[in-house]
């Protein structure tokens, strides 16, 4: 096995999660009889390079092929890709005589806050059936990969990017050399990149181990992004932390020949903070498997003595984080009765590997349980405001990260 950004051959260990399903292969009821394929989910960290990253065990046409996450079902998300249109449109001066693209624009949740400004865009949507619902919106959207092969083809077709954008994505590219040199070629001489992505810091400092799963091929620091970019010459010029997804990173990326956007002291700063926190030391990404495995035991005690006293625990939500979280745990439906979700795709199936089944949000109502186990913790305050009538029968809210806690 070696690096996906240098091809240095991978030999430390970061983490094993064991063996796991694909976090996103959701099961209808005839299918919990047949053979599930699991695959192992171990983490290795590049000495050369530190970039964090996974082994493929299975393609990307088969795990984005048909993919049943929705940014539409979260209103948070919402609201976050709606701010960034309205900062990026102010920022950079976006018009009409603009082109926005996004890669993986799902179902178009943050392109049709571009095209309500009048500004054309154009969407990069992998899974054919999302980017079916984002085309229904009127949001142009291509089911592609992204890649060089892409870039060259729109460059041809006069599709050059002046805002090129992906949110959640980097991790996604099975090859991230592909990936940024197709940023290099869709980019206007003078257009912007940004890109967000969870930042490894916060996963390490947070124990956020269930944001590990098979379609997450990387995890990234400041300083590993900056060298693949370097590499592809492309320089970023900016940086911002931002709250979403446990805590993410938003950079700013140019041509490195286009010399009239200046370097922003964040860039500086956060080198110099992951710098002293030892992430160019492979010493620093060692030891995190046992806080991983004291996490697991926290969530194991709480549910079991739950289940000793005869209390009922249910689930809020479907997301793949929260597929890893049970898989490793091994809980299944005798530890969490079932879960709901908003997401009408996904109700009505059964979760990888744990088999529990995902029923509407009104079926809380109905079963009043004793507590609502949040697995999509990142959104966990949109959650209790929207579930908080469980209080008039006594409920509470179970956050599992960083460690449990009973709201």
């Amino acid at each position: 096995m070696k690096c996906r950004f240098c091809y240095n051959p991978l030999s430390d260990l970061f983490l094993s999660l064991g063996l796991s399903p694909l976090a996103n292969s959701y099961l209808k009821k005839e299918q919990l009889s047949k053979t599930e394929s699991f695959y192992p989910l171990e983490v290795y960290v590049c000495r050369k390079c530190f970039l964090v990253q996974l082994q493929e065990f299975e393609s990307r046409e088969n795990i984005f092929g048909n993919y049943v996450y929705l940014s539409s079902y979260s209103d948070i998300w919402v609201k976050h890709a709606k701010d960034y249109v309205d900062k990026m449109t102010n920022i950079f001066n976006l018009d009409k005589n603009s082109f926005a693209v996004e890669i993986a624009s799902n179902d178009g949740y943050l392109l049709q806050f571009f095209l309500q400004k009048g500004i054309p865009v154009l969407g990069i949507e992998p899974a054919r059936n999302v980017a079916a619902i984002a085309q229904k919106k009127g949001i142009p959207t291509e089911a592609v990969f992204f890649g060089v092969e892409t870039a060259k083809r729109l460059i041809s077709e006069g599709k050059a990017a002046d805002m090129l954008l992906g949110n959640n994505v980097l991790a996604h590219a099975p090859d991230i050399n592909d990936f940024v040199a197709g940023l290099k070629i869709l980019l206007k001489q003078k257009g912007v990149i940004t890109m967000e992505f969870p930042h490894l810091l916060n996963l390490i400092d947070n124990v956020e181990f269930d944001t590990i799963y098979h379609e997450h091929f990387s995890y990234l620091t400041f300083l590993s992004v900056e060298k693949i970019f370097a590499a592809h010459k492309l320089t970023i010029f900016d940086v911002e932390k931002l709250e979403t997804h446990g805590g993410s990173l938003r950079i700013y990326a140019k041509h490195a020949e286009f010399k009239e956007r200046a370097i922003s002291d964040n860039v500086g700063k956060l080198k110099a903070e992951e710098t002293r926190k030892g992430y160019t030391d492979i010493a620093a990404y060692k030891g995190f498997d046992n806080r991983v495995k004291n996490i697991k035991k926290e969530i194991l005690d709480f549910l079991t003595k739950a289940k000793k006293a005869g209390k009922v625990v249910v689930g809020y939500g479907a997301p793949a984080k929260g597929n890893t979280l049970l898989n490793y745990c091994a809980i299944n439906s005798d530890l969490i009765n079932y879960t709901v979700d908003k997401n009408p795709y996904k109700q009505g199936c059964y979760l990888p590997g744990s088999h529990i089944l995902v029923e509407f949000p009104d079926k809380v109502l109905q079963t009043k349980p004793d507590y609502l186990f949040i697995l999509p913790w990142n959104i966990k305050d949109e959650i209790m405001e929207q579930m908080a009538f469980i209080r008039k029968w006594g409920g509470k809210f179970v956050v599992p990260i960083p460690k449990v806690q009973v709201i």
